[in-house]
């Protein structure tokens, strides 16, 4: 770690910035993580596709089906090929309280830059805000890394804009990923956005953010690497743009992607959506392979429908 924990939001305000990406973790035919197809991965696209920040065994990247082990060697790799080229942000998410602890002491350890953790599921709780403040609490009093918060329905539950805000006063508490809708993030930009940096996963809003709430960080999902290639950064061109004042530029540039975004989740089965986004990397040329049991695995029509999708959107490769 480069900083203090009582520098860390300084910190996030000042390098926490542009297009951050959710890593899908790539895998061989035994279902073994593939290693070095993450690091040729990650070497694209830090130095091809210039992405800021990497997200590292979200839920794109399978952390639910990984052990412990794998999850610390995945942190390991991302900050050994980040170092000096790119940030890392590395999910700590689990049920088990001491398991989060485990893992962003070892994120402090090997080098990260920030860590993420998911909001636990607390079906059991009726009245859950003093809950989550204190789970929260507890993870900036026993860690000194920036930690973002991440709120998504698959908790269970929304946590609160007024809820986030109260969290943001902790002295750690660096972002959060907010996987809501536009009322609650905008609520949240108003009561918080001095403390905390606000992003939502939603590439076709993040220009509408940019220039309406002001936000510098996208954190984060894949369409950084699947909708873009070392000779079409159509998605980093427009985010400079927007940053640089020039709006109309970068919607016209922003539009311009969308028979991309059309064929990719236009051809994404409901129940597969790491399968389809592997396969898509596959045709990018980046490593991808098997999603682990028990995810389902594209079927050949899912394919072939995938990969005519995929030559007809005019990305350039």
């Amino acid at each position: 770690m480069t900083y203090d924990k009582l520098d860390a939001k300084a910190h996030a305000r000042a390098h926490m910035r542009g297009i951050w990406a959710a890593a899908l973790t790539p895998m061989l035919p035994d279902f073994a993580v593939d290693e070095a197809g993450f690091r040729k991965n990650i070497r694209h696209w830090v130095d091809e596709l210039g992405i800021a920040g990497l997200f590292i065994n979200g839920k794109q990247g399978e952390f639910f089906s990984m052990s412990l082990a794998e999850r610390k060697r995945s942190f390991e790799i991302a900050a050994e090929e980040c170092r000096g080229s790119a940030q890392t942000i590395m999910s700590c998410s689990d049920q088990n309280f001491d398991t989060v602890l485990d893992l962003g002491r070892h994120a402090e350890a090997v080098g990260a830059d920030y860590i993420v953790v998911h909001a636990p599921v607390l079906h059991f709780i009726h009245d859950r805000d003093d809950t989550l403040f204190n789970y929260y609490r507890l993870l900036c009093e026993e860690l000194r890394i920036g930690i973002a918060m991440w709120s998504h329905p698959d908790s269970g539950y929304i946590m609160s804009p007024e809820l986030c805000a109260r969290i943001a006063e902790l002295p750690n508490i660096v972002a959060i990923k907010y996987s809501v809708d536009r009322q609650h993030y905008r609520r949240l930009t108003e009561l918080a956005g001095d403390s905390i940096l606000v992003s939502t996963a939603s590439e076709e809003e993040w220009l509408d953010n940019i220039v309406e709430l002001g936000w510098q960080l996208y954190l984060c999902s894949s369409p950084p690497y699947l909708l873009q290639t070392k000779n079409d950064r159509r998605m980093h061109d427009y985010t400079e743009l927007a940053f640089a004042g020039r709006v109309e530029e970068a919607r016209r540039v922003r539009d311009s992607l969308e028979p991309v975004r059309r064929a990719l989740k236009g051809t994404r089965p409901g129940g597969k959506p790491q399968a389809h986004q592997k396969y898509w990397q596959e045709l990018l040329g980046q490593a991808g392979g098997p999603v682990r049991p028990p995810l389902l695995q594209l079927t050949e029509a899912e394919k072939a429908a995938t990969r005519a999708a995929f030559e007809g959107c005019g990305l350039k490769l």
